[in-house]
């Protein structure tokens, strides 16, 4: 198995209530609730280091698939098993395969936005928040190509529907978590759900894992895109 801790590959392990941690490679202190069996604590911003590179990867993609795009982002330097840049990448993904399939919007400026937010979701949400990241993405996503704010009408509740229906199709196959099929499911109900509300249709392909074996949790034939269902 490639990894667990990022610094010396042993299991995580998940606290109750926050402790004080100090992060093993920039040394920044902070409380968290995730650290490995030996003790390294990995903060979100040293996890996710190289991210920023999402903003040119889909600046020169012309794919109007979005699965597509975000296997192109997962193949990174950056990008891990696990961890909160999916929480950036699904809202990227699907902006850039918007743009791409006839979207109105200006994706740089989107992209940016996308980044800021979705850094701003923690790892472990999935299981501490209720709320997996890479469903909020996509709800991001719409509050996005929708204008959302807090005092929207439509956008607000368009935003709002589509967390929710991500979410539905990652709570129906329960965990334990895989940022990965979680990425996945996510991006397929944004398909259906931007051209059911917004006429623009996206690529909506077929997907076969070719993550399982960097998983340790892999739930196997309970996930919907295993090779052995297919």
């Amino acid at each position: 198995m490639k990894e667990e801790c990022l610094l010396c590959n042993a299991p995580l392990e998940y606290l109750e209530i926050d402790e004080p941690m100090e992060c093993a490679i920039c040394h920044k202190k902070e409380n968290s609730k995730t650290r490995c069996v030996n003790g390294h604590y990995v903060c979100n911003e040293c996890h996710t280091k190289g991210m920023d590179c999402i903003i040119s990867v889909c600046l020169e993609e012309t794919s109007k698939n979005p699965v597509e795009i975000i296997n192109k982002l997962m193949s990174q330097p950056f990008c891990h098993m696990h961890g909160p840049e999916h929480h950036v990448m699904v809202g990227s993904a699907l902006l850039t395969a918007y743009k791409n399939a006839g979207g109105d919007i200006d994706l740089p400026a989107a992209l940016i936005e996308m980044m800021n937010r979705g850094k701003s979701v923690p790892g472990g949400a999935c299981g501490f928040w209720g709320a997996c990241g890479a469903g909020i993405s996509s709800g991001m996503f719409i509050s996005i190509i929708s204008k959302s704010t807090p005092l929207a009408n439509e956008p607000f509740a368009l935003s709002n529907q589509m967390t929710s229906t991500a979410l539905g199709k990652i709570g129906e196959i329960g965990g334990p978590r895989c940022c990965k099929r979680d990425s996945f499911l996510s991006i397929l109900a944004a398909v259906d759900f931007v051209e059911e509300h917004f006429g623009i249709k996206m690529e909506k392909p077929k997907i076969t894992c070719h993550y399982s074996q960097e998983n340790n949790q892999c739930i196997g034939k309970r996930c919907p895109f295993s090779k052995e269902n297919q």
